[in-house]
């Protein structure tokens, strides 16, 4: 059996679309007909949320992996989405870093808990890492073969690029981490404000072809979605902008990695009822449930 392709999702400045490429792109590649796995390692645990999906009480959650020793596969569930599975993080995430600061092979307990045959069915692994530098994100670094760097069109995004920089280096040159950048992703692309044009001067400029030609453009829906515990694939309209958006992103991560697309699947959009007097949208069909 092959070994998944893991791919990490990060960057420690918050806000810039982390868990909602994260999200999208591991249900694009499901949708693409590559199984594929999410893996929430944020404390926050919003791609658990965006997908409506937590442990049952008394379920195995990636927190719980990382403080019992216990393998990835214990926690892996299905999602609404076809071929997409989540680990889901787990209410005792926030212990996690101060576990793992005393632990042995402390870096590697992510990358031990991926080996078991749950996980290595899946072609793809999709990593959402936490907003900051700490063990959590070293773990997703050292387990994954390639990284991808969303940045947001803002300055404050741009200025902790070299700290991640120099971070991969030595994690390469000290703890033989093997992952590559995968590409710089630009996100929340506003042609109307002159940041958003500056800031993509600056990122093409410094790091070239590394950046990904896809962009991700600004778009209501990436906010409204997650409310309904849905993918951009669901919730959004065939032909709308966050849909094409991150169809693009999939082909060329898939392009990128040297994989060709397998046999395509339709995201299956829940019948909602409109807005309730509060603004707040209500599911009528419940997303799929599912067990382990």
């Amino acid at each position: 059996m092959d070994s998944p392709t893991i791919v990490a999702v990060c960057n420690q400045k918050g806000g810039v679309g982390k868990t909602t490429t994260a999200v999208n792109l591991a249900a694009g590649l499901a949708l693409q007909g590559h199984r594929t796995l999410l893996v929430d390692l944020d404390i926050q645990g919003s791609a658990s949320a965006t997908l409506g999906r937590s442990p049952s009480e008394g379920a195995v959650d990636v927190a719980r992996v990382l403080l019992e020793d216990r393998p990835l596969d214990e926690a892996v569930i299905s999602t609404a989405v076809e071929g997409l599975s989540l680990a889901p993080a787990g209410e005792r995430m926030a212990l996690v870093d101060l576990h793992l600061a005393s632990a042995y092979g402390r870096e590697r307990a992510l990358e031990r808990a991926l080996r078991g045959p749950r996980v290595r069915d899946h072609a793809f692994v999709v990593i959402d890492t936490a907003p900051y530098l700490g063990l959590l994100t070293v773990n997703a670094i050292l387990a994954c073969d390639q990284v991808l760097v969303p940045v947001s069109c803002e300055y404050l995004p741009m200025l902790g690029l070299k700290l991640l920089e120099q971070t991969l280096e030595q994690l390469r040159s000290r703890a033989g981490a093997r992952a590559g950048v995968l590409g710089y992703l630009l996100t929340m692309v506003d042609r109307r404000e002159r940041i958003t044009t500056e800031v993509e001067e600056i990122l093409r400029g410094r790091f070239g072809e590394a950046v990904f030609r896809t962009v991700v453009r600004a778009n209501t829906h990436h906010k409204a979605a997650p409310s309904f515990r849905r993918t951009i694939f669901e919730h959004e309209p065939s032909g709308g902008k966050g849909r094409e958006d991150y169809e693009a992103l999939t082909a060329e991560v898939l392009s990128r990695l040297g994989k060709a697309p397998g046999v395509k699947t339709a995201a299956r959009r829940p019948r909602v009822r409109k807005a309730t007097p509060s603004g707040e949208g209500i599911v009528v069909r419940p997303l799929a449930r599912a067990g382990s």
